[in-house]
């Protein structure tokens, strides 16, 4: 396996990088990633916050949310809690009103998508210039930690019938570790019907369709380690249902 570059871009004055955290019962997982997040741009010199949306977790996540908003100060933390689930999409449409950066990462909150890569989504961006910058489990480096057999089955038949009826020019749609430009994400959010799981994949198609750049960096996905994954059959069944209408649509 190759290297990883250990050299990163010097950080630019007027950058800042907004993480939008959705939360739903990830009161073990949250302080976790909070740390990392910081440890890692801390690190790494960016201008950041973390905006946390949370949609009325009933295991007291608003709570230890609101613990890590005292020891990390509300700059850092910004709470923009909801009163029950809402859905993916309008969770990065209110978290997109309170940003304050001109980019955005997205990202999971249960320790599935490492801040480690982080510098490296910054450093592919600027490369570029890319509209987008999505992680991807199946290029290079790539890959995916701690599934059984019957996920990865699912996740590989997935992403082949999206490359099969939608050629994203993107080789993982089905991922949620991204890093945008936040006029970029607006734009899109805007044209996104798509719920669930394939919110997310319906954000790559309408970025090809409106012709934005989409750059790829490798990353190692781990499953969750605390909680339970929300993947089960019914995910399922619209995930199918919303590729066939994204193939009939775009």
């Amino acid at each position: 396996m190759p290297a990883r570059k250990s050299s990163h871009s010097k950080p630019n004055a007027g950058d800042k990088y907004s993480v939008l955290l959705p939360t739903y019962n990830e009161r073990e997982n949250l302080p976790l990633i909070v740390w990392l997040l910081v440890k890692y741009f801390d690190k790494s010199g960016y201008k950041y916050e973390i905006i946390v949306i949370d949609d009325g977790s009933p295991d007291g996540t608003l709570e230890v949310a609101e613990q890590l908003q005292t020891i990390y100060g509300k700059d850092t933390i910004l709470l923009r809690p909801r009163p029950k689930k809402l859905g993916l999409g309008t969770a990065y449409i209110h978290g997109l009103k309170h940003a304050t950066g001109n980019f955005i990462f997205i990202m999971d909150a249960d320790l599935s998508h490492h801040p480690k890569f982080i510098p490296e989504f910054i450093d592919k961006q600027k490369e570029g210039d890319y509209d987008l910058v999505s992680g991807t489990r199946y290029q290079g480096s790539g890959g995916v930690y701690g599934w059984d057999l019957r996920r990865k089955l699912i996740s590989r038949g997935a992403n082949f019938l999206t490359q099969v009826l939608l050629r994203p020019g993107a080789s993982d749609l089905t991922g949620s570790f991204r890093l945008y430009k936040k006029k970029v994400l607006e734009s899109l959010v805007e044209r996104c019907v798509s719920k669930g799981y394939v919110f997310q994949m319906e954000m790559v198609v309408r970025a090809r369709q409106l012709n934005y750049t989409i750059g790829e960096v490798p990353i190692t996905f781990v499953d969750r380690v605390y909680g339970e994954s929300k993947l089960g059959g019914n995910e399922i069944v619209s995930f199918v249902k919303g590729l066939l209408t994204l193939f009939v649509t775009t």
